[in-house]
């Protein structure tokens, strides 16, 4: 049986946090930032109590509640994430115990910017085991606690923010999640990382002064590589599936770069117009993305019943992949 998706959520945080606001404390400039990136602000989980498993915890409230269904219906909590509250417990044990969802079980798991796609993936595969009725896929991120705010070439790109899904047996075969690719190459992982605080580089005096703590990349090479692979999964998923450029409604990229994804839909063929795009007003949210731009187009009734979807993703590992959704 196929996954289906019943139940879209988003959160973001209400401060936000323009291009001008960073023209304050960065040696840089509204106009520099949106023509490399085609950001213009991003929002800022900025209560110091609060973190990922926050966001996500309303994130899930949302989709149980727009559902109809009671928090001891979910029988799986996937939460993606690369900024976990804390090393252990899970985000999504957390998330668990703050919706009372005193049936189900959770796991973290860590894509960086691809988790969305790798955990939607693997609540499918409980859905179609026919071993799981109820499933939340979360991505949240709080990407403001890993920015190194003196750096502009990285704490312009992200954002904080979390959304999710709700997925079930589906009764029909033709709809739901049809098919996904999904790809790692570890040569990579130096262009993209975070090298302290883990058991590598413990939490230390010397580790906190060299900024380790903070997202490092090197972006010209992200870039390259983000734009081949993401077109390429895209692409291979419509020649498994006997789709055509027209036959695509939405195209929802991870929300890296506006060049990235105006570089990947032009690589396919894809007219920007069936391009679902929303990193001019919430940045980079790593695992959130891809969901955000689910939620808002289901919000926005855009997401008709057999609408096909292409969702495509790239991040640090390398990781990346795609799933093609036909709504139902």
């Amino acid at each position: 049986m196929k996954a289906v998706i019943t139940a879209t959520a988003k959160y973001l945080p209400e401060s936000v946090l323009s291009n001008h606001d960073l023209e304050q404390i960065l040696d840089t400039s509204d106009e520099w930032i949106r023509t490399r990136t085609g950001i213009r602000e991003r929002r800022i989980l900025k209560d110091p109590e609060k973190a990922t498993s926050f966001m996500c915890s309303e994130v899930a409230l949302q989709l149980i509640e727009k559902r109809g269904i009671s928090a001891d219906e979910i029988d799986l909590i996937i939460v993606a994430t690369m900024t976990p509250d804390m090393m252990f417990p899970s985000t999504a044990c957390l998330v668990q115990k703050n919706i009372g969802a005193s049936n189900a079980w959770a796991f973290d798991l860590s894509g960086a910017c691809s988790g969305f796609i790798y955990a939607l993936n693997t609540g499918a595969q409980f859905v179609a085991a026919g071993t799981h009725k109820k499933v939340l896929v979360i991505g949240g991120e709080k990407m403001s606690a890993v920015m190194d705010y003196t750096d502009r070439t990285t704490c312009v790109l992200f954002g904080d923010g979390a959304a999710g899904v709700l997925i079930e047996p589906g009764t029909d075969e033709n709809y739901g999640l049809l098919d996904s690719r999904l790809y790692s190459d570890g040569r990579g992982s130096a262009n993209l990382c975070m090298p302290g605080g883990g058991s590598l580089n413990p939490t230390t005096h010397e580790t906190v002064d060299q900024k380790l703590h903070y997202l490092q990349q090197d972006g010209r090479q992200v870039f390259k590589s983000a734009v081949v692979a993401m077109a390429d999964v895209a692409t291979e998923l419509m020649t498994r599936n006997n789709l055509t450029a027209e036959d695509v409604d939405y195209l929802i990229p991870h929300q890296a770069n506006h060049r990235i994804i105006q570089a990947t839909a032009e690589r396919m063929g894809i007219d920007l117009e069936q391009v679902s795009i929303n990193i001019d007003r919430y940045g980079n949210t790593s695992a959130a993305t891809i969901p955000i731009c689910i939620a808002e187009l289901h919000e926005e009734g855009k997401l008709q019943s057999g609408s096909n979807l292409i969702l495509v993703s790239f991040g640090a590992g390398y990781t990346w992949g795609g799933i093609y959704i036909k709504w139902l």
